[in-house]
Formats: C-alpha cells, sequence, structure tokens
C-alpha cells in the first residue's frame, strides 16, 4: 500500500514538473528578442475617431496616441487617457502632419524625463521638391529622426517660440558632444534655418 502511494506520488510529481516546465517554455517564447528578458509592457492606447487637437497638433481620424504604461490599463482603450501622461502620437499609414514644412508621421517625446522635448519622425517621400527649403534639405541629410528641445513639453506643434534647442539630427549630431566643433556647427545652423521655417497643417 505504501509503495503503491509512492509510486502515485512520483507520478503526480513528474506531471507537475512537465506542467511548470511547458508554462517557463511558453513564457521564454513570449518574452525572446526583449534585451531584459521580461515581458514587454503593452502600454495603453487610443485611435482617434475623428479630427481634434492634441499637443496643439491638429491630427486626422484613426491617429494612435500611446500613454505611460499605468496598473490595469493595457492595449486599446475606449476613451482618450490623460494628455500630461501622453509619450507617442502615429498618424495612420499614409497620413502626415506639416511641421515646420516638413511631413511628419509619428512625435515621440524623449525616454529620459530630465530632457524636455520630443523626436520627430519626417517622411520626405511626401515632400515635394517645390516645397522643399533650407531646414528640410538639412535635416533630410541626416536621414533620421529631429530631437527638439522645448520649453513647454505639453506643446508638440512647431512654435519657433517653444522651441529651445535641437538635442540632435541623428547620431552624426548631438548636442551632448560640444566639444566637436563640426556636429555644433551643423545644430547652429539647422536650429537657424528652423526658426525661418513657418507653422503649416495636415497633410493628405
Amino acid at each position: 500500500m505504501r509503495k503503491r502511494n509512492y509510486i502515485i506520488i512520483g507520478i503526480l510529481a513528474l506531471i507537475a514538473s512537465l506542467v511548470i516546465g511547458f508554462l517557463l517554455m511558453l513564457e521564454g517564447l513570449r518574452t525572446m528578442g526583449n534585451p531584459n528578458g521580461s515581458k514587454a509592457p503593452d502600454y495603453p492606447y487610443f485611435i482617434t475617431t475623428g479630427p481634434l487637437t492634441v499637443k496643439n497638433l491638429k491630427l486626422p481620424k484613426g491617429t494612435k496616441l500611446t500613454y505611460e504604461e499605468k496598473l490595469f490599463r493595457e492595449g486599446q482603450q475606449d476613451h482618450m487617457m490623460n494628455e500630461e501622461k501622453l509619450t507617442v502620437i502615429e498618424l495612420p499609414k499614409g497620413k502626415t502632419i506639416d511641421w515646420g514644412g516638413v511631413p511628419v508621421y509619428k512625435i515621440m517625446k524623449f525616454f529620459n524625463p530630465e530632457m524636455k522635448g520630443y523626436s520627430v519622425s519626417p517622411d520626405f517621400g511626401q515632400l515635394p521638391d517645390e516645397k522643399k527649403t533650407r531646414f528640410s534639405e538639412m535635416w533630410q541629410s541626416c536621414d533620421a529622426e529631429l530631437g527638439v528641445l522645448v520649453k513647454n513639453p505639453d506643446d508638440w506643434s512647431f512654435d519657433v517660440k517653444n522651441i529651445v534647442d535641437i538635442s540632435d539630427c541623428s547620431v552624426l549630431y548631438q548636442r551632448y558632444f560640444r566639444d566637436d566643433v563640426q556636429q555644433q556647427s551643423f545644430l547652429d545652423k539647422l536650429l537657424g534655418e528652423m526658426k525661418k521655417s513657418g507653422h503649416g497643417n495636415i497633410r493628405d
């Protein structure tokens, strides 16, 4: 009788270990590709149901608004959340807004909380030759996002009075490297050309 009980316990332990191993394998597959090995947060987001203004930007229907991670809030939401918690504005595929004369499709708040600003992602393929400016040409030469420092972090519009500086234009030009004369000179000129550019509206 005792021997039979040991056999049953052994079988149950084996089954339990197999189940645990299977669950761990599934968790490993879910987190594969994540550098820290943990499950990536499913940040809350909202898809706009009509044109509206957010962060002083006129956005079209279908724009994706992504927010900071929040307890009990994951994935798509049925209503907008606090604008102060907004981290990314991403327009629908094929849509852009005019930002300083340049069509852009995404604006992302800086991850570093000590930096007040955001990165702007351009789509130069939607910029006609006749509308190119010295500012757009210099930006396009970087072939990357533009990092912008601002006074008021709640305003993501192209307001030169709010824009303090350009923090970066790709990895080639960074304000961080203050001793690099070439990098600083390019960013100074780019900032100057930016100040000459005007405001814009939604582009189709």
